[in-house]
C-alpha cells in the first residue's frame, strides 16, 4: 500500500469517526461551535483557502492568481491565513508526496526554505487585496505549529506545549491583524485539525476563550493530495463537484469547500486552475460563493433553517447566550438537561474564562464539582446564587417543571406547563 493510499484511508476512517463519534465526546452546549456547513435552501456556499496568502508557488503568483478568478466569476473567499513559518527551524526537508513534504519537525509555507513567500508577514500586499476585494480573512495561527501531539501521520512533529502558547500562536496573529489592518478576526482553524490542546483543554476551549468560532468545511475541493501528474489533480477537484450537483442540484447549498492556498504534497498548485474550473460548475448551477461569515451570519444553525417557525427566536439569542452545540446544531426538538440550562443561563466569563483558568491552576474539584466537565464553570455559578436545582451535580439529568420553580426571572413558567420541557419550548419561555 503506497503512502498516499495510507493518507486517504486514515483520513477517510477519520472522517467517518468525527461523524458518528464527535471526535471522541459527545457534543455539548457551547461558546464555541465548530461551522461546517449550515442549513439553507438558497444557492449558497463559502470557500476557504488555508496555509496563504501565497506570494508565489513554484515561481508564479498563486494567491493573487485565485482572487482574480474568484472577482472573475462575482465570488468572495475566505482567505485562513498564517503570519510566518520562517522562524519553524531548526528542521529537516521531508519526502515529496508524504505529509512531510514541507517539513519533518514543522510545516513550511509555501515549502521548505522558501517561508518568505508566504504568510500575512512577508505578503502584505497580499492582505491589503484580499481586504480591498472584500474577502474574509480567519486565523490559522501565526506559526501553525500543531496544538498538540498526532498520532500516526504527524508523530515527529513539533507541538505547541500549552493552553497559553496555543492561546498566544492564535493571539499573536489576531493583534497583528488588528494593529496592522484594522481588521478583526472572528473565526479560526487549528492546524491540520487537531483539537486536544492538554489532557482537559481542546481547541474548542481556546476558541471559547479568545472570542472565536471554530471554521471547519463540509466539502473537500481536493488539490492538496498528490495524484500521478498535474492534470489528474486539477480533474480532482473538478469531477466530485459536477457528481454532487448533478445528483442533486442543491446539495451545496449552505456549505463550505475547503481549498488549498499553497502547494500540495507534489510541490504543484492545480487549485490555480482548478478553482476556475470549479467556479464555472458552481455557476452554471446558480450558486453564489460568499464569505463564511456572511453565511453564518445569515443562517446560523446546521439543522435549522429560516423555514423554522421559531428561527427568529434562536437566532436572537446567538449574541448573548450558549445554545447551540459544539457541532453547531441547535436540536430544538430534544429535551434539555441540567447542564445544557446552565452553560444558556450562566455568562461566558463564568462559563469559560473561569473554568479554563482553574485548570490551568491545576484546581481539580470547586463545591464538589469536577473541574475538568464541560458544564463545571456554569453550574457552579448557578450553584452559588442558590438555584435549588443546583445543589447536587447531575449535568445530564433532564428537565423537569419543578426544576423552573426558582427560575421565574428567567422564564415565563406558565408557558412550560403541560408542553414537552424540549430546548426550542423552553428557549421560547425565556425572558429576553
Amino acid at each position: 500500500m503506497s503512502k498516499v493510499t495510507v493518507i486517504r484511508l486514515y483520513k477517510s476512517l477519520k472522517s467517518r469517526a468525527k461523524c458518528f463519534l464527535g471526535e471522541g465526546v459527545v457534543p455539548y452546549v457551547c461558546w464555541c461551535r465548530r461551522i461546517n456547513r449550515v442549513k439553507t435552501t438558497q444557492r449558497l456556499c463559502a470557500m476557504t483557502f488555508d496555509d496563504g496568502p501565497t506570494k508565489v508557488a513554484n515561481g508564479a503568483p498563486l494567491t493573487s492568481k485565485l482572487i482574480d478568478v474568484l472577482e472573475k466569476y462575482g465570488a468572495h473567499g475566505t482567505f485562513d491565513i498564517i503570519g510566518t513559518t520562517k522562524n519553524n527551524y531548526p528542521d529537516t526537508e521531508g519526502e515529496i508526496g508524504t505529509p512531510a513534504w514541507s517539513g519533518v519537525s514543522y510545516d513550511h509555507y509555501p515549502s521548505f526554505k522558501k517561508d518568505d513567500d508566504a504568510g500575512a508577514l512577508a505578503c502584505p500586499e497580499l492582505v491589503e487585496r484580499i481586504l480591498a476585494g472584500k474577502h474574509e480573512i480567519t486565523n490559522h495561527t501565526w506559526s501553525h505549529i500543531l496544538f498538540g501531539k498526532k498520532s500516526i501521520i504527524y508523530s515527529k512533529r513539533h507541538h505547541l506545549s500549552s493552553f497559553e502558547k496555543a492561546s498566544e500562536d492564535v493571539k499573536k496573529l489576531h493583534d497583528f491583524m488588528q494593529d496592522q489592518y484594522g481588521y478583526t478576526i472572528s473565526m479560526s482553524r487549528p492546524p491540520h485539525y487537531v483539537d486536544r490542546i492538554t489532557k482537559n483543554l481542546t481547541s474548542y476551549d481556546l476558541y471559547a476563550y479568545l472570542g472565536y468560532q471554530y471554521l471547519g468545511a463540509s466539502f473537500d475541493g481536493a488539490g492538496w493530495l498528490p495524484l500521478a501528474n498535474y492534470d489528474e489533480e486539477v480533474n480532482a477537484m473538478v469531477a466530485p463537484l459536477k457528481r454532487v450537483l448533478g445528483n442533486n442540484p442543491d446539495e451545496l447549498c449552505g456549505q463550505i469547500i475547503f481549498q488549498k492556498d499553497g502547494l500540495n504534497m507534489a510541490l504543484r498548485a492545480p487549485v490555480v486552475d482548478g478553482l476556475e474550473k470549479q467556479l464555472a460548475v458552481l455557476q452554471e448551477k446558480q450558486y453564489k460563493v460568499i464569505n463564511v461569515s456572511e453565511l453564518v451570519n445569515a443562517f446560523p444553525f446546521t439543522d435549522v433553517g429560516d423555514d423554522d417557525p421559531d428561527f427568529a427566536v434562536f437566532k436572537g439569542l446567538l449574541d448573548d447566550h450558549a445554545i447551540l452545540y459544539t457541532d453547531n446544531t441547535l436540536r430544538p426538538d430534544k429535551p434539555m438537561t441540567l447542564g445544557e440550562l446552565a452553560a444558556f443561563l450562566a455568562p461566558r466569563e463564568a462559563t469559560v474564562d473561569k473554568r479554563i483558568e482553574q485548570i490551568l491552576q491545576g484546581v481539580k474539584k470547586t463545591n464538589k464539582i469536577p473541574v475538568a466537565h464541560v458544564y463545571s464553570g456554569a453550574w457552579l455559578f448557578m450553584k452559588e446564587r442558590g438555584y435549588r436545582a443546583y445543589a447536587r451535580f447531575h449535568p445530564n439529568k433532564k428537565l423537569t417543571l419543578e426544576h423552573f420553580s426558582d427560575l421565574g426571572e428567567f422564564f415565563e413558567v406558565s408557558k412550560l406547563k403541560n408542553v414537552p420541557l424540549t430546548r426550542r419550548n423552553i428557549l421560547k419561555a425565556y425572558k429576553k
